[in-house]
């Protein structure tokens, strides 16, 4: 196996790169044709979505590969190769196999677990098909990561994983309450305008606030965020960055998820934001817990975690907006060439990570004291790490602060993250075994080959002993063919079956050249058997019917 894609994704290039590659249905024929027709590559298909262009080519160099798929990719998408090639990504062999199959589960996408890819993936084979660019190893490929994907959400809770992580935030501030009576008539501060925060500013528009104040370094990401929750029919505003303490006094809510790798909101600018203000009557705010430490979870420092993936928009979250106007929002945010110079926001999968990693103390939370109770004049929800608001806010009166600290501290088993590890050890799972089912392949024609010759050898030696005993009778011949025959599949069982079983190991593609070499088959003998329907090759080795899984 020889598989290789390269492609762009929202992982790796900012929207306005996507929407200037993007390929029509006839450019994504001609680009396939136009690969086959390229020397390295021996089959092709595209999978070109909104959020991704990819293009996957079985060949027989990888250096070669990459240089013709690059610029083929470039050449039908009209982008020029010196600037699209900072925003390639390429996988190669089994990397290959493991990202198509992650694709198909949703891990690679914006909304996580989303099962729109997998129509996508279809139709890319069903196009391949059509148009004969796909042979063995992507039809095989791909109808697997179909299966995959199906597995991930049957086996899986992945479906769930979208919208965990804001809805577990407010319903935490909610204290018990239904988010949008919490939420209704409330107005709130948004800060940060990425794909978190949009998925934040979505969430709490659907839960009846009054008015959003969108505050972001850049206006024009700000601006743009605004217009599409004003579409959406909440009433929402940008301001700039230095608005920010001024609009806190205003605000009963306030939202932070940034890349900034300082504090965004001090402990004295909360403070100030509060002074004077009467807290919401009759809300409940439990105070800081203590873990077995003696450290308060908001006194800890940030949370440290694997950065990577990307964040999620789940479907109720999003609902009465474009929710693909939002993601492609978030990845022209999160994508954007300033942006780079701050950390990375935290996707969600991040955060589900965060919550994994520090959440499964059960005998801690069994300890607790029951906690005294405060009034709450600010709710305050940091999604950001490392965080964008003072942890020393949560002793102010009048302030509830939630941050990934104390979600963690509050998920018992945090089942978003254990959905997620869960189709992560699936997919490790299933790269292996197609690994292994295709280097097994590759040992198989040059076993046809062999036992075809073997035949050939017992009819020409059937047909010589005819003619120096012409007296066998009908019964005497067949009970000495039949023998023949046994003592030739006897000798070739053994050592067909074991190095089908080497071949299947990493590094056994060596074991068909020896196969060749030790009994002088011929090439195209054994070229003539890879061209061979399945169907044929089974005639040919006697297994049609033994062994027949479903599809």
């Amino acid at each position: 196996m020889s598989l290789l894609v390269v492609g762009l994704s929202h992982r790796s290039a900012p929207v306005s790169v996507l929407e200037r590659a993007a390929l029509h249905a006839d450019t994504q024929a001609k680009l396939l044709q136009d690969t086959l027709a390229a020397e390295p590559a021996a089959e092709a298909a595209v999978l070109a979505t909104c959020n991704r262009i990819e293009l996957y080519a079985d060949v027989d160099k990888f250096h070669a590969g990459v240089a013709e798929l690059s610029t083929l990719l470039a050449q039908h998408s009209g982008v020029g190769l010196e600037e699209l090639t900072p925003y390639l990504y390429v996988h190669y062999e089994d990397r290959a196999v493991h990202h198509l199959f992650s694709v198909a589960c949703g891990l690679d996408s914006m909304v996580v677990g989303e099962g729109q890819i997998l129509g996508q993936i279809k139709d890319t084979l069903a196009r391949a098909q059509e148009l004969h660019s796909a042979g063995k190893l992507l039809n095989d490929l791909f109808q697997q990561a179909l299966r995959v994907g199906k597995r991930a959400h049957s086996e899986t809770g992945i479906d769930r994983a979208g919208q965990s992580l804001v809805t577990f935030g407010l319903e935490q501030l909610a204290l018990g309450r239904p988010v949008e009576a919490w939420a209704a008539g409330k107005r709130a501060l948004v800060i940060g305008a990425g794909s978190m925060s949009s998925l934040a500013a979505a969430t709490l528009a659907r839960a009846g606030v009054a008015e959003i104040v969108v505050a972001n370094r850049t206006a024009e990401r700000a601006e743009r965020l605004v217009e599409i929750l004003t579409e959406g029919g909440t009433a929402a505003r940008a301001v700039a960055m230095g608005a920010v303490a001024d609009e806190l006094t205003r605000a009963d809510v306030a939202i932070s998820c940034t890349g900034a790798t300082g504090l965004v909101l001090t402990a004295d600018a909360v403070r100030a934001a509060v002074a004077g203000r009467t807290p919401t009557a009759g809300a409940e705010v439990p105070a800081p817990t203590t873990s077995g430490s003696g450290k308060t979870a908001t006194d800890a420092g940030p949370v440290e975690v694997v950065r990577g993936g990307f964040s999620v928009e789940g479907e109720a979250a999003v609902a009465g907006f474009d929710a693909a106007e939002l993601e492609q929002h978030g990845a022209w945010v999160d994508n954007a060439p300033g942006r780079r110079v701050q950390a990375p926001e935290p996707s969600e999968a991040d955060a589900i990570a965060a919550l994994a990693a520090v959440g499964r103390v059960p005998e801690m939370r069994r300890e607790r004291a029951p906690e005294p109770v405060r009034d709450v004049a600010l709710a305050l929800l940091d999604l950001a790490m490392p965080r964008d608001i003072d942890a020393a806010a949560h002793r102010i009166d009048g302030v509830r602060l939630v941050d990934i600290e104390s979600l963690a501290d509050a998920s018992a088993d945090a089942p978003m993250a254990a959905d997620v590890d869960q189709v992560r050890s699936l997919v490790a799972e299933e790269v292996t075994a197609f690994g292994a089912a295709q280097r097994a392949a590759t040992i198989t024609p040059t076993v046809v080959a062999l036992r075809t010759m073997a035949a050939e050898v017992v009819a020409g030696e059937i047909a010589r002993l005819d003619g120096r005993l012409p007296g066998l009778d009908g019964k005497q011949r067949a009970e000495i063919t039949q023998t023949v025959r046994r003592v030739v599949d006897k000798l070739l069982h053994a050592p067909t079956v074991r190095v089908k079983q080497l071949a299947a190991e990493p590094g056994g593609a060596g074991y068909a050249d020896a196969l060749r070499t030790l009994f002088d088959l011929d090439q195209e003998t054994v070229d003539s058997v890879s061209r061979a329907t399945p169907q044929d090759r089974e005639s040919a080795t006697g297994t049609a019917g033994k062994n027949r899984g479903p599809a």
